[in-house]
């Protein structure tokens, strides 16, 4: 027994390469992920877990944090991350926090080929894809119709008429959106800053000017819930869910898609620089865009999901919201929010400390 032991620790300490083997094997076990709050349903992780073996990790994040720790570990310390489109390659270029995806080892037939090339499209660098489109979503505005039936676009939210009754997150979106309601397309100045903080600056005059209307910015979807649901507010800038959920208590509201467009965004799955488990993530990516998978996210967090056959499986009345709001005409209409070029934020937080610091 003490020989055999011998033996063993000669081994660990003249073979280390059998120690981190081990360690490797360990590691694939579990699965860290960083990603949005809801985004890994309970029962999707034990679900995967009973068919691979791999416990999944979950930390909840946002676009913001999630760019500070891979910044901090320089793509490590985790295996899988869920960033939105347009905050992957910025961030690629200038810090390496991604790596190339492998379409060989994505079941790319289950993805909807719209999203999928929205995503090439805006999360590719130097002609490699860093990117798997995993749910979409958008901002336009939460109406309550019996208090402002003629409520159909961006610039309504500037209207007197509606005057201590409005409300809109102090983010890029209601900058892009009054834009948009301004005529043009904050989107194609992106690349020229002198541009975008000349249209900035007309969109900040106009929101500066309108606060006097404004009842609050909110900061969180329950809380806007809330103002709407106790008749504080007829008209906001918000998310389809904070609509849709209003909409099944009172069909007197409801998201509707403002006639210049709504604001879309995409999130996706990317794998940080440093995954010790990429075999792992691309389990858990695929697993996900399974469509009876996808439609259990779906049916829970109220996302429509990049699995396009995941209609099949949703609820009658979830799918209903999708029909309603989501028609072709909606669609077509879709302003997707694009990479945010380097420096972009900072020009954008200058502008929104002005505008909340306006008498």
């Amino acid at each position: 027994m003490k020989k055999a032991l011998a033996v063993l620790l000669g081994l660990l300490l003249f073979c280390p390469g059998l120690v981190l083997a081990q360690k490797k094997a360990e590691g694939n076990k579990t699965l860290r992920l960083i990603t949005f709050p809801g985004y890994a349903p309970d029962e999707l992780v034990k679900k995967f877990h009973k068919e691979t073996g791999i416990t999944v990790e979950v930390t909840d994040s946002s676009n913001e944090d999630m760019i500070a720790k891979l910044r901090a570990t320089r793509g490590g310390g985790f295996d899988l991350a869920q960033p939105s489109q347009d905050r992957i390659v910025s961030v690629t270029k200038q810090f390496g926090l991604y790596q190339p995806i492998d379409l060989k080892k994505v079941d790319v037939a289950q993805i909807d080929p719209v999203l999928l090339e929205s995503v090439k499209k805006n999360a590719s660098l130097n002609g490699k894809l860093y990117a798997i489109p995993h749910v979409f979503g958008t901002s336009g505005l939460v109406i309550n119709r019996k208090m402002a039936p003629d409520a159909r676009d961006w610039p309504d939210l500037l209207n007197e008429k509606y005057k201590g009754r409005v409300s809109y997150r102090m983010k890029r979106p209601i900058l892009c959106a009054v834009a948009f309601g301004m005529g043009e397309n904050p989107f194609a100045k992106y690349n020229d800053k002198a541009a975008y903080q000349k249209l900035l600056d007309k969109v900040s005059d106009a929101l500066v000017k309108g606060k006097p209307l404004v009842k609050n910015y909110w900061e969180n979807g329950d809380a806007l819930v809330q103002s709407i649901r106790a008749g504080e507010i007829w008209i906001a800038e918000g998310w389809e869910q904070a609509g849709w959920k209003l909409h099944e208590e009172n069909p007197d509201i409801d998201w509707v898609a403002p006639t210049s467009g709504a604001l879309a965004w995409i999130d996706t799955y990317a794998i940080p620089a440093k995954s010790e488990n990429v075999e792992g993530a691309y389990k858990w990516i695929n697993f996900c865009l399974k469509p009876e998978n996808a439609a259990v996210f779906t049916n829970k967090e109220k996302y429509a999901t990049a699995s396009k056959d995941a209609v099949k499986f949703l609820d009658a009345n979830i799918k209903e919201n999708f029909t309603r709001c989501y028609t072709p005409e909606v669609m077509k209409k879709m302003n997707w929010y694009p990479t945010v070029p380097a420096g972009l934020e900072e020009i954008e937080g200058k502008v929104m400390d002005k505008i909340k610091a306006a008498k």
